[in-house]
């Protein structure tokens, strides 16, 4: 296959030959893990407002955007608009041939960043572990499972498109990491607010 785009405008051209902004998947499957990401993001926002004893506030503050902007993406497919944007590139850069090199590449990279956010996430949240370690967990699976569909490596997607009990893995693995979040969220909430430290000292009899 030869591309004769060039240029920003040929690579525009040749993006919109293969993704263009639409309900990308309007199954009942994809309609109920976007109720979900607004779910996790109602919650986490509902953490942050009422800031329950124990809870991380810098961690639901990431969690309560990335979960709202996933629920948007989840239909648009803006992922897929990477990969093409990735193919479109290889072919007029004439490494197409070689892409293979350049996933592996990319998957390893994108490991790595994984894994050093959740060692930093581990860092930051020194005695507040217990309280959000599993929102962190559903996190870093969540991330995990959109970078690897963002780079469009066939193979594992093909991996992740098998189907056990007539239900996809890809649906699982994605909802376990939102399952994850919500059930932290509301193991916090139901907590109560932590006690509000103020200057005034009662007086002693």
């Amino acid at each position: 296959m030869m591309i004769e785009y060039s240029g920003f405008a040929g690579l525009r051209r040749c993006i919109a030959a293969d993704w263009s902004p639409r309900i990308g998947d309007p199954n009942i499957g994809a309609w109920i893990t976007v109720a979900a990401y607004l779910a996790c993001c109602v919650l986490a926002l509902m953490v942050l407002r009422r800031r329950p004893r124990g809870a991380a506030t810098g961690l639901w503050a990431v969690i309560a955007p990335l979960t709202g902007f996933l629920a948007v993406n989840k239909q648009l497919d803006l992922q897929s608009a990477l990969t093409a944007a990735g193919r479109c590139m290889a072919h007029m850069q004439g490494w197409y041939d070689y892409r293979f090199f350049v996933q592996i590449a990319f998957i390893a990279i994108l490991v790595m960043v994984v894994v050093m956010a959740l060692m930093t996430g581990l860092r930051l949240l020194r005695g507040q572990l217990l309280s959000n370690g599993l929102a962190l967990l559903g996190l870093a699976i969540l991330c995990g499972f959109v970078l690897v569909r963002a780079v469009g490596f066939h193979h594992v997607d093909r991996l992740i498109s098998m189907d056990f009990a007539n239900i996809r893995f890809n649906f699982l693995f994605e909802n376990a990491g939102l399952v994850m979040i919500a059930l932290n969220a509301i193991f916090l909430l139901r907590r109560g607010a932590a006690p509000r430290r103020t200057g005034f000292r009662p007086s002693r009899p």
